[in-house]
């Protein structure tokens, strides 16, 4: 009867990634949360956010706790370490009480930011871990 339905092959990753998954106003998280689609907050959260896309936190949203993710855009309080990958938009209602890493930052006015900022983080080979010009593959 449901087999039907999930019969359908799919590229993995592919259903998830229109998703979007709400924490409305009211509402309390405690624990660990991840998504391999995108998550919109606007309610509270107590734990490490995994968002494999975009996470979005509303004017009402808190989280404590550390978040990744690819793409945020903060407009509520968080209290923790921010990583994501691509660009963070801090906008003017944002307070964000611990570390950023990005690639991008986009802070607007009014936007509160208390700690370190690293951007443009890239893994580097040093020249003694680099391969030589003679180096060659067998295959």
């Amino acid at each position: 009867m449901f087999n039907a339905a999930n019969s359908k092959k799919e590229k993995p990753g592919s259903a998830q990634q229109g998703i979007m998954n709400f924490i409305g106003t009211g509402t309390e998280v405690k624990g660990d949360l991840a998504s391999n689609g995108d998550i919109r907050v606007d309610g509270s959260i107590e734990g490490t956010v995994r968002v494999q896309h975009r996470l979005v936190v509303g004017d009402s949203g808190k989280i404590a706790g550390d978040i990744h993710a690819l793409h945020a855009t903060i407009a509520g309080h968080i209290k923790g370490n921010v990583s994501v990958k691509k660009t963070l938009i801090l906008k003017p209602n944002s307070k964000i009480d611990g570390d950023i890493i990005t690639d991008q930052l986009i802070i607007e006015s009014g936007a509160q930011f208390n700690g370190r900022c690293t951007m443009n983080v890239q893994k580097t080979v040093s020249p003694a871990s680099a391969p030589g010009p003679h180096a060659t593959t067998k295959g």
